[in-house]
């Protein structure tokens, strides 16, 4: 069984919980500028899956799925970076640091979906498995491994955020995609319209998220919050008559 949210996630869930409206109340969080990015950074590259690749896009570490919108320009990342799953969603600039290939080559954005295997001995900074065709944008295939610099970088992503709801009655899961921002999820909070106020979900594993809150019949709101600690809120996204196995996508993102 995969365990339950760590005890600086569940902190972070509780400051959200802190900072939510009064029930009944409709204004929205303001967030307070953008995502910027991070400075590069050394680190290695692998990778995995065929030359198309499959084999990466379905059933990783993260929940993901291939109709999740994430193509092949993903990378499963170094246990550090994954961090139990907080690290799902988070994009990256990844370039070859010393390859010949790599010289002057642009660099490639990725999005973290899988957890890749710790840092390869003898090789400086964190580890990236990446698909085959991302790879091959950087190195030749028979390089097999390869310094990188890498950076986080704000996601761009298409629409709004998107919440499937999965599971029964007494056991809800949630799985958020098309995060744009930091694009990771740290904390996530629903309300109904009537009788569920503001319940913080806890971390199943990857980007789903449960809770046992009997959510049927309420129109659901969904609160985001980010590792750089910013938040939007999906008001009623999800009609009255919500449906299991259904996504539902809000209007904004961040």
């Amino acid at each position: 069984m995969a365990p339950l949210l760590a005890l600086p996630s569940l902190l972070l869930a509780a400051l959200a919980l802190s900072s939510s409206p009064a029930a009944g109340s409709n204004k929205p969080h303001v967030n307070h500028g953008k995502f910027k990015g991070g400075p590069w950074t050394a680190g290695h590259a692998t990778f995995y899956g065929g030359r198309d690749g499959s084999g990466t896009r379905d059933g990783g570490a993260c929940g993901y799925k291939d109709a999740d919108g994430f193509g092949v320009q993903t990378a499963a990342v170094s246990p550090k970076l994954f961090d139990g799953g907080a690290g799902c969603g988070a994009c990256y600039q990844v370039k070859g640091a010393n390859s010949t290939k790599a010289a002057g080559a642009k660099p490639v954005v990725i999005t973290a979906n899988n957890q890749a295997p710790p840092p390869v001995s003898g090789q400086e900074g964190e580890h990236f498995d990446l698909t085959m065709p991302v790879f091959l944008q950087i190195a030749e295939e028979k390089a097999g491994i390869v310094p990188i610099s890498y950076r986080k970088v704000p996601c761009a992503r298409e629409g709004g955020i998107r919440y499937t709801i999965t599971g029964n009655k007494n056991y809800n899961m949630v799985m958020v995609t098309n995060v744009g921002g930091e694009g990771d999820v740290v904390a996530l909070l629903v309300k109904g319209n009537k009788r569920v106020k503001w319940t913080p979900l806890r971390r199943s594993w990857g980007q789903i998220w449960i809770t046992e809150t009997d959510l049927t019949g309420e129109s659901l709101t969904f609160r985001v919050m980010t590792g750089d600690h910013r938040k939007a809120t999906s008001w009623h996204v999800a009609p009255r008559d919500w449906q299991f196995g259904k996504t539902y996508q809000a209007t904004k993102n961040f």
